[in-house]
């Protein structure tokens, strides 16, 4: 009964938002109209359904094939990091250069050295690929160590720990990589439809919908994409549900020991640092020599560094670059930080009041899956060129992987925790401050080196279409201009910056763990 009073509530206050929608589009109470009735959204896109088919198929076809490929690698690569952690560390630059670069960056570079489709498709694995590695890693490593302690009772390895306690109780956390990883997919093919000159592909019916003017096209293409995502995220969804199970033990896994001296640990760990900051160099070399592409569009690391500091161009380039990181950066950890604090906000929000919560998680998946392309000039019309419409569009590609990460977190924790605080006749509030939000503290470090890339990622998107200002409209100027240099020094400072955010973060959860 409880069940079914809840679904009779969600529906309710979901039919209340879209009542409000379709009065707001009717008046044109949102910017003169930027905000269309839902009504005229459905009924525009009904009458160009034709249009919208072929389309459609399109990016359903590179974004579901970037989704399997990309999760694939994600999820042997965190089974080969969880065997193998010092990998993991020596990779990490790898891993978060995957990620951090802006897709608007390289884009170009993508179509001219893959062929037909493999460049949307390699752009939405690269989406796809840390969200799921970074929650797929944090559940194989997430587990009761008293199973760990029987297999190897009974004389089992790392490997057979792996297969049969770890993969198991990680299975949760990779649903939920896998709901994140959906609209990521999405986002990646459209993003690279859109800058590489595709026949087909919502990406391609968004550039040659943008000059017209027409906001209720422009929501009926974010609603298609939102369609496809849904449907990923709609089944990851259904899965984790299936596979989270309410009988959890309650130990929770102590941090390793450190078998070696501190002054031995530390300069291994400096060596490791600097491994890890050196690789994605060597796999970019690497990379361009096997594509055989020109040294005037395809910079090499040292040409990078030659055109920063060596050329006659470097006084300036370097005043601009200057420039554009003091603007960029600032904004990039207040987006984060207040995309993070909203996603835990909902998250405790989808504890305590579940009903609310799956109200507006649809309207929170339009936010993700919305082409940012097609949702910064809408953004745009209603907050303004100024610092607002950067932050609204950061947070909106921000929270919602970290949302996802942090409810997941909630779901896992032992129901025998809450027995305790139950038995004494505790509210929800005090459930939330004594057992939850304590036990949240892992998975809110793992959603705040996933939110920063992101984060990085919204703020430059913005700059490069609303605002006129930091890495995103430099970057947005030397594509104009054919400067190669920029654009390469742009996407490696990017990477930098998202690579150093993340070491942060990673140094204050082993502080708190101390």
């Amino acid at each position: 009964m409880k069940s079914r009073h809840d679904t009779l509530g969600t529906a309710a206050l979901l039919l209340l938002i879209l009542i409000a929608w379709e009065v707001a589009g009717q008046l044109r109470l949102v910017a003169d109209g930027t905000l269309p009735a839902l009504s005229a959204i459905l009924t525009r896109l009904f009458a160009e359904r034709s249009d919208y088919w072929p389309h459609i198929l399109a990016t359903l076809e590179t974004s579901g094939l970037g989704f399997i490929i990309g999760n694939l690698i994600a999820v042997a690569a965190a089974l080969v990091f969880c065997l193998w952690p010092i990998g993991e560390r020596l990779l990490r630059g790898v891993n978060i250069a995957a990620f951090a670069v802006p897709p608007i960056a390289i884009v170009p570079v993508l179509v001219i050295a893959l062929d037909g489709d493999v460049a949307r498709i390699t752009l939405a694995a690269l989406l796809v690929y840390f969200p799921t590695m970074t929650a797929t890693l944090a559940g194989l490593r997430e587990v009761d160590p008293r199973s760990l302690d029987l297999v190897s009772a009974y004389g089992g390895g790392k490997l057979k720990a792996l297969l049969l306690v770890r993969l198991r109780a990680a299975v949760p956390a990779i649903m939920s990589g896998f709901q994140v990883a959906a609209p990521a997919a999405v986002l990646g093919a459209i993003l690279a439809e859109f800058g590489s000159g595709a026949r087909w592909g919502l990406g391609t019916f968004l550039l040659g919908s943008l000059g017209r003017g027409e906001p209720d096209r422009l929501w009926g293409i974010g609603l298609a994409a939102t369609a496809i995502a849904g449907v990923g995220y709609g089944l990851a969804a259904l899965a984790a549900q299936w596979t989270t199970g309410r009988n959890r033990a309650v130990t929770i896994a102590p941090p390793p020991s450190e078998s070696t001296s501190p002054q031995v640990e530390r300069w291994r760990r400096s060596l490791l640092t600097l491994i890890a900051v050196l690789l994605p160099f060597l796999f970019w070399q690497m990379l361009l020599l096997a594509g055989d592409l020109s040294p005037i569009i395809a910079k090499t690391p040292l040409g990078v560094l030659d055109y920063l500091f060596f050329s006659n161009a470097s006084p300036s380039a370097q005043s601009r670059l200057l420039q554009a990181l003091s603007e960029t950066i600032p904004i990039t950890i207040g987006g984060m930080f207040i995309g993070l604090a909203v996603a835990f906000l909902l998250a405790l929000l989808s504890f305590a009041t579940p009903v609310v919560m799956r109200a507006l998680l649809p309207f929170a998946l339009v936010t993700q899956t919305m082409p940012l392309v097609a949702l910064t000039p809408l953004a745009v019309l209603i907050f303004g060129r100024g610092i607002t419409v950067t932050l609204v569009i950061t947070i909106s590609v921000t929270f919602f992987a970290a949302f996802v990460l942090l409810a997941q977190g909630f779901a896992l924790i032992p129901r025998p925790a809450f027995d305790l605080v139950d038995a004494y006749g505790a509210s929800t509030l005090q459930k939330l401050r004594l057992i939850a939000i304590p036990a949240s503290r892992k998975w809110l470090f793992v959603a705040a080196r996933l939110a920063m890339p992101k984060a990085l990622l919204g703020v430059m998107i913005a700059e490069w279409l609303a605002t006129g200002k930091g890495l995103g409209n430099l970057l947005n100027q030397s594509r104009g201009y054919l400067d190669y240099g920029m654009i390469w020094t742009v996407a490696v400072v990017s990477v930098l910056v998202a690579i150093a955010l993340y070491q942060l973060t990673y140094t204050a959860e082993r502080l708190t763990e101390r």
